[in-house]
């Protein structure tokens, strides 16, 4: 059952909430219960690309190598971030890119962590082709890439720990937390703003 939030989506102003985190995190199921609460969009960042390539992930990996799959990844969340009132769900390596923060940080960032053994109990429930965990040792993989992410992610505004919470319980955890990274605007100015030069002259109003 759809449970809107109109003064919290009314705050946002059309803002775009970007989920960050390893696969296996929960982005695509809790991104859909915020979008259904705040009435935004909800987009999934991997399926878009996969749209745009007119390929799947994997086959994109073995033509074109993760380079290319980056490349193609920070093209479509440029044209994302174009949009608004979006709730987007990324792949896991996109903050691997300075250029994707540039972007992402025109909304707001919000990073779901979730502890080892829960990513890898869904991991392996999950039947997705996952490039990067071709391998025979999946734990020690994941392990790697939480290594190397890890720091990344922190850059996010809002860190939402979860230990295997339902995706809509991940949802509140989330509308929850927005408010406190939520600037109040400014009241705008009653009077007409105007230019001074050097010499003290007064110009035309800017308003």
């Amino acid at each position: 059952m759809s449970t809107s939030h109109p003064p919290l989506r009314q705050r946002l102003e059309g803002l775009n909430l970007y989920l960050v985190g390893m696969m296996g995190s929960g982005k695509s199921t809790a991104g859909r219960h915020l979008a259904e609460r705040l009435d935004y969009r909800f987009l999934d960042a991997d399926s878009s690309l996969e749209q745009v390539a007119g390929r799947s992930i994997p086959q994109i990996f073995a033509d074109d190598g993760e380079e290319g799959f980056r490349n193609l990844e920070a093209a479509v969340l440029n044209q994302i971030a174009s949009w608004h009132s979006l709730v987007v769900a990324t792949g896991g390596g996109v903050v691997t890119r300075p250029q994707n923060w540039g972007q992402m940080q025109q909304g707001v960032v919000i990073w779901l962590d979730a502890p080892e053994q829960v990513l890898l109990q869904r991991l392996s429930a999950d039947p997705t082709p996952r490039p990067l965990m071709q391998t025979a040792d999946r734990e020690q993989r994941l392990a790697e890439l939480m290594t190397q992410r890890r720091p990344l992610y922190a850059q996010a505004d809002l860190h939402i720990l979860q230990n295997g919470e339902a995706p809509a319980q991940v949802a509140d955890q989330i509308m929850a937390a927005l408010p406190s990274v939520l600037k109040e605007r400014s009241a705008a100015p009653t009077h007409q703003l105007q230019v001074v030069n050097k010499a003290g002259n007064v110009g035309r109003s800017i308003n």
